[in-house]
């Protein structure tokens, strides 16, 4: 095998890397409140391709009996089960967290981090 069909045969382990940082990145660098939570979202999307990806095993099925077949290689359920769990988690931590902002910006009329501290700072 050469090096680039190793590189190209782990595509799934590389999109979960620069989707990681991608996300980590808006977190960490972004002081509007909307845009940290759609990074929230990108670097749990790479979580759950983590999981799923190493839940797939090479050549397997889905986990259903075949009667009269042998040596039937299956995929893990498991961790795709848990992401399905983590998707409506994401999804309810998303909508709870968009309604916070709103309730933000209708209080103080911004939603980005710094101008609200200061706001807090002012009003103190």
């Amino acid at each position: 095998m050469t090096p680039f069909e190793t590189f190209a045969g782990l595509w799934n382990y590389w999109a979960v890397i620069v989707l990681m940082m991608i996300g980590l990145y808006i977190m960490i660098s972004r002081g509007n409140l909307v845009k940290k939570i759609m990074g929230m979202n990108i670097f749990q999307v790479s979580v759950i391709m983590l999981y799923v990806s190493m839940g797939k095993v090479r050549g397997g099925t889905a986990p259903i009996l075949i009667e009269g077949a042998q040596d039937v290689a299956y995929s893990n359920p498991l961790p795709h089960v848990l992401m399905l769990t983590a998707i409506v988690v994401g999804v309810a931590t998303t909508a709870v967290g968009l309604a916070l902002a709103v309730r933000i910006k209708e209080a103080y009329g911004t939603v980005e981090e710094d101008e609200i501290v200061n706001l807090d700072r002012e009003g103190s």
